[in-house]
């Protein structure tokens, strides 16, 4: 039952990719040679959605010019024994196998290229984790995510439910600022209520390189109207981009918790529907940060209930169909191959 005033929450369970559905669109390639890095993807096998290598690289090899991808902390391949603080490290170590795997195979795309995972940094032995993590990623291991991302009224659009009140943690915050030792990043998953603090975070750990993942998570379900949401989401990014440490990824819109409910369409939306629905986040985000802080993403196999690969990327180009040249190789893949460190 939907969020009410007594504090119940309801669950969004994101809708699982249906091949025949999605196969009822299908687009031209739009500047097929243009370079892109994903950065932004998991891998898992959960029932009903198998997303390994296989179907990664189906997706990757769509016509789309993928030249590499970057995996996201999902809860994969975590270790069933030994230290708890150490078993999310079996993810990175279950990351590296495929993307060995892909290596052996050959191929033009760099596959988990880069590899960001977890570790509880409210743990007084973090460094312990982060440098198992980095030995686990053969060479690829580039950032945390802790998932912060909670409101009261919603369950279920993140792979678990964090406390809340992370960000505002003391411990948290201690954890966070270890990471530049390590030369390691921090992915912000949040929902947009939580920007603001977000934006202390970042002013308190000016060292540490945050992005910020899809959008901060403007919501449309429970107590939350889009409409409504829009204006505030667009202040707070716009004070929480004059922090230089900060950058975004533009995608992940698709997921259910921002009510676009593409899913719930008979044919999968065309990528004009999908770009002229997210201009004005994508023209808001790219106007506070600059293309130099932005980089598209996938946000798959989670946005692959939506829409598919190849509609997704035309959609992403549609919206960049102004920028620069130069804008357009950033926003592409220039910013996620130097936030990522992709290029050493």
């Amino acid at each position: 039952m939907p969020a009410t005033t007594t504090g119940e929450a309801r669950a969004y369970p994101r809708p699982l990719p249906n091949p025949e559905w999605l196969g009822k669109r299908t687009e031209e390639i739009l500047e097929p040679g243009l370079p892109i890095v994903d950065p932004h993807h998991h891998l898992w096998d959960h029932p009903g959605s198998r997303y390994l290598l296989d179907e990664l690289l189906a997706d990757v090899n769509s016509g789309h010019n993928i030249v590499a991808t970057v995996f996201i902390q999902c809860g994969s391949g975590y270790r069933t024994s030994g230290p708890e603080e150490m078993r999310p490290v079996g993810e990175s170590e279950f990351v590296r196998a495929i993307a060995e795997e892909a290596n052996r195979r050959g191929g033009k795309t760099k596959i988990c290229a880069g590899i960001v995972s977890f570790a509880d940094l409210r743990l007084p032995n973090a460094d312990a984790v982060l440098e198992a993590q980095i030995e686990a990623a053969g060479g690829r291991f580039r950032g945390i995510r802790q998932i912060a991302a909670y409101d009261p009224a919603i369950i279920g659009a993140s792979s678990y439910v964090p406390p809340p009140g992370l960000m505002d943690d003391p411990n948290f915050r201690r954890g966070l600022k270890r990471l530049p030792a390590h030369d390691l990043t921090f992915e912000a998953w949040i929902y947009h209520p939580q920007i603001k603090a977000l934006t202390a975070v970042a002013r308190e750990c000016p060292e540490v390189k945050i992005v910020l993942n899809h959008f901060g998570g403007p919501l449309g379900v429970g107590p939350y109207k889009r409409d409504e949401v829009f204006p505030g989401w667009r202040a707070d990014i716009k004070a929480l981009s004059a922090c230089p440490n900060v950058y975004v990824k533009l995608g992940g819109l698709a997921m259910i918790v921002n009510a676009f409910d593409f899913h719930l369409l008979p044919t999968p939306p065309s990528s004009q529907q999908m770009a002229d629905a997210w201009r004005p986040y994508v023209d808001a985000c790219i106007e506070s940060f600059g293309a130099n802080r932005c980089m598209f993403e996938s946000n798959f196999p989670v946005d692959k209930g939506a829409c598919s690969y190849p509609v997704l990327f035309n959609a992403f180009k549609r919206l960049a169909s102004g920028a620069s040249g130069s804008e357009k190789a950033d926003l592409f893949a220039g910013t996620a191959s130097r936030f990522y460190r992709l290029a050493n």
